[in-house]
């Protein structure tokens, strides 16, 4: 998905500009982050619509909630990725 293919440009990125093993640790957690909590979005979705093939607004609280922890986290790694690469780019 999307967030696989940013990583891997994360990725590229971080090898063009040559970061720190600080810099690569905060990377690769980030990416981890980003795409464990996608992955249990994607499961608590499924289950939800299994358990609940019905619309419920319980159902719905919990699958939007998932949704919302997966957008903070994405939120949080442009962020990570602006002060990882906006120095090193400005140069």
């Amino acid at each position: 998905r999307i967030e696989l293919a940013i990583g891997v440009v994360a990725v590229a990125m971080g090898l063009v500009l040559g970061l720190s093993s600080a810099e690569w640790a905060v990377l690769v957690v980030t990416i981890c982050l980003v795409l464990i909590l996608e992955g249990l979005n994607t499961s608590l979705e499924l289950a939800v619509d299994l358990a609940s093939p019905q619309l419920q607004p319980k159902a719905k609280a919990a699958k939007d909630l998932a949704a919302g922890m997966v957008l903070i986290a994405a939120l949080g790694s442009v962020l990570v990725g602006a002060l990882l690469f906006g120095p090193k780019l400005l140069r």
